[in-house]
């Protein structure tokens, strides 16, 4: 009887799976779609610093961060020291650690700790946002699925970026990575207009980058460590000054 009752929790845990694996392909084929075009302009970018598409195909894989990503090619393309690239790649993608922790909270209690850790590393921001709505707890299979497709695709679009740049003539391959800086502009426009302190932040962001690049002594620092400087500063005053209210004992 016991054997029984064992035998049928473990094909109701099966299907369950199944179906949550199903449901995560299903949601992250969309984020893989648009992580293809993306991650190709983020190629283009990769083939000036010099990486072969299995370079660009692994990175990508293992980091999926378009800024992070972004800062390593670009450091990577003057030859930046190691400890700057790891430095700017931890300052552009810490906000992960804050996700991985929100996600912390819809994941069941008896989750052993490595499904706790591998659900954290396959967090980006589209894959945290369908992982956090999840109706109920969020089980491991549905993050997996929905992460290993759109990896794929990203990992993919950098790879074919990449032997896009070393094909095509060099107008077509400038015109493209102009592509990259219009994402980052989409990115920011949006909460700019919705939030004056984030538009006063990426004013002063563009200010003192182009200060900085003429400066006395600063302008000897490297690009890499001018960047990481002003990440920090930047965050750190516009935190202190414009601290973001906590309404959790507030009307709701």
């Amino acid at each position: 009887m016991e054997e029984r009752k064992k035998k049928r929790a473990e094909k109701v845990k099966t299907a369950g799976n199944r179906s949550e694996i199903i449901s995560g392909l299903r949601d992250g084929i969309p984020i893989a779609m648009g992580y293809f075009a993306v991650a190709f302009s983020l190629g283009i970018i990769a083939n000036k610093a010099g990486l072969t598409a299995a370079m660009g195909f692994v990175s990508s894989f293992f980091t999926r961060a378009s800024a992070g990503e972004y800062g390593v090619y670009s450091l990577v393309a003057i030859n930046a020291a190691y400890v700057e690239i790891v430095a700017i790649s931890l300052v552009a993608n810490l906000r992960y650690m804050l996700m991985s922790a929100a996600l912390s909270q819809k994941i069941a209690p008896d989750t052993p700790w490595y499904h706790r850790i591998l659900m954290a590393c396959c967090i980006t921001d589209e894959v945290f946002g369908i992982s956090v709505n999840h109706k109920g707890y969020t089980p491991p299979a549905y993050t997996y699925s929905a992460a290993l497709v759109s990896t794929l695709c990203w990992a993919s679009g950098c790879a074919t970026g990449i032997i896009a740049g070393g094909l095509l003539p060099t107008a077509i391959v400038s015109a493209l990575s102009v592509a990259l800086y219009g994402m980052f502009i989409a990115i920011i426009m949006p909460p700019s207009r919705a939030d004056r302190n984030v538009l006063y932040a990426v004013i002063a962001s563009f200010a003192l980058s182009g200060l900085c690049a003429i400066a006395p002594i600063v302008k000897e620092w490297s690009a890499g460590i001018r960047t990481i400087v002003l990440t920090v500063i930047i965050s750190l005053v516009a935190a202190w000054l414009k601290p973001i209210k906590d309404n959790s004992d507030g009307d709701a």
